[in-house]
């Protein structure tokens, strides 16, 4: 007899409960190799159900090897459907994920990079959305060429232009999935085993990775208040490039002045190498209009790198790179090799977005916000911590660093603030590449908590450090 349930109150249908039942039996080894299954009409009768839902979940078995049929004898167990189960771990019940969930909800997270994701201009947004959608070709739902819609890079490009002073035509443009596509598909171009990079020290701790994956050698440069050093670039080096973020420097926060870049792109002429350019937040500089992009100084020498994920959301996943006219088909082929394309309906709203100037409004208005957000963590560090705490990096973006007196953020230190105070800050040791210099520094990002979370987060900080 083989015993089945049937449960009419589940949102499964019939044929499913049959199917999975008998299909974990004969996984499990309840039902062996063999073994005969009943007539479909006898165990219809006996479960109450339709012969025809035995039937189907007969076939569906049958056609997954799980049982064969023989004339005139019957259907029995397939050879070879037993598959030894191994110990499974309790998965999380849905109550068990929402106290988690709660719990990770009452920690104020200092993390850099996140823009206010409540102030997207969901409206707007959902508006152009609709009507690309809705306007488009059908084509526009096929497959796409990897650098990109025309359409965006054309108005990104006048843009940039406007906006950063980039020189750049729309076929030097590629979009990417986000800014970390645009990395990796640097990597593989310009990177082989035991390549060198010269990398600004500190700098992303990802981007360290996804550079040395390739098996290139990182070699680090220090930077001060205005940058990297550039009397500290190594001359008996041949890299392959040199990766900057000259308009706001990650995560210290300065800004390469006109003569360091002029002697960076001195520097790479000299040893024929390209620059890499991560411009990756400095639509938002607090004083001023952004700094001019380094791009511009020399666009056959430099190569571009910028993202929506700051400006807009992270969770478009639109980023872009800029190349010089040499590296243009190879990057191509290796974007279409590695996602074919980004999706497409994103970039045409993307496009229009801009070229309504929909973006350039959207960062007017949140410059301000930024800007008021970055003066309250100001203001609550130094009611908190006085003259013990400096602050610095904090004209552009994001993000600023504060240094205290006599505290060293080793990993124990941050996870316990974590742990017992509900707050979460980043060292930036972290990021740094030679050891040992920054430990008494933390990156605090405002970009995404209210000015009632900052207050209340530093006060927490101020605790966990008493």
């Amino acid at each position: 007899m083989l015993w089945l349930s049937i449960d009419r109150t589940l949102d499964v249908p019939l044929i499913r409960q049959v199917y999975e039942q008998i299909r974990t039996k004969i996984l499990n080894g309840e039902l062996a190799a063999g073994e005969c299954l009943p007539p479909t009409r006898e165990l219809a009768s006996n479960l109450g159900v339709s012969r025809n839902v035995i039937l189907e979940a007969y076939e569906q078995l049958l056609a997954e090897g799980y049982i064969e049929t023989r004339p005139g004898s019957g259907t029995f167990v397939a050879e070879g459907a037993y598959l030894h189960q191994q110990e499974k771990t309790d998965s999380q019940s849905f109550l068990e994920r929402q106290q988690i969930k709660e719990e990770i909800n009452d920690i104020i997270d200092f993390r850099s990079g996140i823009p206010a994701l409540n102030m997207f201009p969901r409206q707007k947004w959902g508006q152009m959305a609709k009507q690309v959608c809705a306007e488009t070709a059908h084509s526009i739902l096929g497959y796409d060429n990897p650098e990109g819609r025309i359409e965006l890079r054309y108005v990104l490009s006048q843009y940039l232009k406007r906006t950063r002073g980039v020189e750049c035509h729309p076929d030097q443009l590629v979009i990417t999935s986000g800014a970390t596509q645009a990395f990796s598909l640097l990597a593989k171009l310009l990177l082989s085993p035991g390549d060198e990079v010269i990398v600004e020290d500190p700098i992303t701790k990802e981007i360290q990775t996804i550079f040395s994956l390739s098996g290139a050698v990182i070699c680090p440069v220090p930077v001060d208040e205005q940058g990297m050093k550039m009397d500290l670039l190594p001359s008996d080096r041949k890299p392959s490039f040199i990766f900057v973020t000259p308009s706001h420097q990650f995560p210290l926060g300065g800004t390469l002045p006109i003569q360091r870049r002029i002697q960076l792109i001195q520097f790479a002429r000299k040893v024929d190498c390209y620059i890499v350019e991560d411009d990756y937040d400095s639509e938002f500089r607090h004083q001023g209009a952004p700094i001019h992009s380094l791009q511009g100084l020399d666009p056959n020498r430099v190569i571009y790198i910028g993202t929506f994920s700051k400006i807009l959301s992270p969770a478009l996943r639109l980023g872009y790179l800029i190349l010089p006219p040499a590296l243009i088909k190879r990057c191509q082929d290796l974007k279409w090799f590695t996602d074919l394309h980004t999706p497409s309906l994103e970039q045409l709203t993307l496009a229009r977005f801009i070229d309504e100037r929909h973006l350039e409004r959207h960062i007017r208005k949140m410059k301000k916000i930024y800007k008021a957000r970055r003066d309250h963590v100001k203001k609550c560090l130094i009611e908190q911590f006085g003259d013990t705490v400096k602050i610095f990096g904090d004209s552009t973006g994001l993000h600023l660093v504060a240094e205290f007196q006599n505290i060293v953020f080793l990993d124990q230190v941050v996870n316990d603030i974590m742990k017992k105070h509900k707050v979460k800050i980043y060292p930036v040791e972290v990021h740094a590449i030679q050891k040992g210099i920054h430990q008494n520094k933390i990156i605090l990002g405002y970009g995404n908590l209210t000015k009632e979370e900052i207050a209340e987060g530093i006060f927490r900080l101020r605790q966990a450090l008493n």
